[in-house]
């Protein structure tokens, strides 16, 4: 499972300069290339969908431009028609393009670029459309209605859009961009396409965060309940980064990871209360070890595994560890147990992990080895992680990380 907006404002646009930098830079030294090709593929007979072939120039070798289309004075008016490119040739009119285009013009004028498919022509299009957004919240919220209704192709470059605008964390954006994401008439594909542009957020309210946790212990909310997941996720871990709050989003994670039916958003929703590597309170802890007990996942038993080593009372977590190591049949969740016991209390789980090993004797080997690394003066975990012989000896590490 992997995957990895807003408002018109009454103003009219203004006018765009010329963008300076990488961007522009990369679009005219493709120029050329691009240029090159256009004249192999003439060579086929292949002109461009409704250009007329430039004349043959004498000097360098490269394609003589196309009439530029005429760039309007203002925002396109019924009467006008939306520029067309030549699928080989269309950055010559790039920088004409960039200098003229409105939010107005920006949708029927993106289209033939659009279809181009080039890879650095999407790049430029989702930062100009991002450029033309701005910080105006009306100008987002127009962008997100146009994402309604387009094409998938259209919907990705809308909404790549509005995430790359500093519109997207004006308030009246992201109840917009919330209220279209938890849409019931709307398919969970486009829904999904909405909420992940949440996870772009510096911190969601109380009253966001009960509504997204709603939804994505859902049984319904597929693809898209595990995209809020994530979501909620990686704004705990930038809201933890800027202010240290952390408290309400793992709450909200950990209602999901023991509420929801489907079982990759009960893992995820797990695996990131471990990515905020935050301790856990004594609640919080109880309610984890219920799980080893409860979880019919032997992967998400194994990832509550590796929440519980962030326990604040050590003694607490492994006395839990000895008691689910003893009653576990699957070899997975038993290795997760064994190792996170020194991942949570250092040298002092030695003698709870001697006993694991005295009950399991395929940790015989690993004991040993963990007590050596000990013995040597090392303390630190991941030394002692990365010291081991190996860090996949019972063929459990397929999936996960440490």
């Amino acid at each position: 499972m992997t995957p990895d907006a807003p408002p018109r404002s009454s103003a009219s646009p203004e006018r765009a300069p010329s963008p300076r930098g990488p961007r522009i830079a990369l679009a005219l030294g493709a120029v050329a290339l691009l240029a090159a090709v256009a004249l192999l593929t003439r060579g086929t007979g292949d002109t461009g969908p409704s250009e007329t072939p430039p004349a043959p120039t004498s000097g360098a070798a490269s394609a003589a431009p196309a009439p530029a289309p005429q760039a309007p004075a203002g925002p396109a008016g019924p009467e006008q028609k939306a520029p067309r490119f030549s699928q080989t040739t269309c950055w010559r009119d790039l920088e004409r393009f960039n200098e003229s285009v409105t939010l107005e013009t920006f949708r029927d004028w993106a289209k033939p670029l659009l279809a181009s498919r080039d890879p650095h022509v999407l790049a430029y299009l989702k930062e100009r459309l991002a450029e033309l957004i701005g910080g105006d919240e009306g100008r987002a919220l127009e962008v997100l209605e146009w994402a309604r209704e387009a094409t998938p192709a259209e919907f990705k470059l809308f909404m790549a859009g509005v995430r790359g605008a500093p519109a997207l964390l004006q308030p009246r954006v992201v109840e917009r961009v919330m209220d279209l994401g938890l849409d019931e008439k709307m398919d969970l594909g486009r829904r999904a396409g909405f909420l992940d542009s949440l996870q772009k957020l510096p911190r969601l309210e109380p009253a966001q965060l009960d509504r997204l946790t709603h939804f994505a212990k859902d049984a319904a909310s597929g693809e898209a309940g595990w995209i809020t997941t994530r979501a909620i996720g990686r704004v705990m871990k930038e809201d933890m980064e800027r202010t240290g709050n952390v408290k309400p989003y793992l709450d909200k994670l950990l209602t999901i990871g023991t509420e929801s039916q489907d079982e990759p958003v009960r893992y995820l929703a797990l695996e990131m209360e471990m990515h905020a590597d935050a301790p856990l309170d004594a609640r919080t802890t109880q309610r984890l070890a219920q799980m080893l007990t409860t979880e019919g996942s032997d992967e998400v038993r194994q990832v509550v595994a590796h929440d519980l080593s962030l326990a604040e009372d050590k003694k607490q977590v492994l006395d839990i560890y000895a008691k689910a190591f003893a009653t576990e049949r699957n070899l997975c969740v038993r290795w997760a147990l064994f190792r996170f016991s020194a991942r949570a209390a250092g040298k002092d789980a030695l003698p709870v992990m001697a006993n694991m090993a005295l009950i399991d004797p395929r940790f015989q080997a690993n004991y040993q080895d963990i007590e050596r690394l000990y013995a040597s003066g090392i303390v630190d975990y991941d030394r002692i992680w990365f010291g081991l012989p190996s860090q996949d000896p019972h063929g459990c590490l397929d999936h996960h990380d440490d």
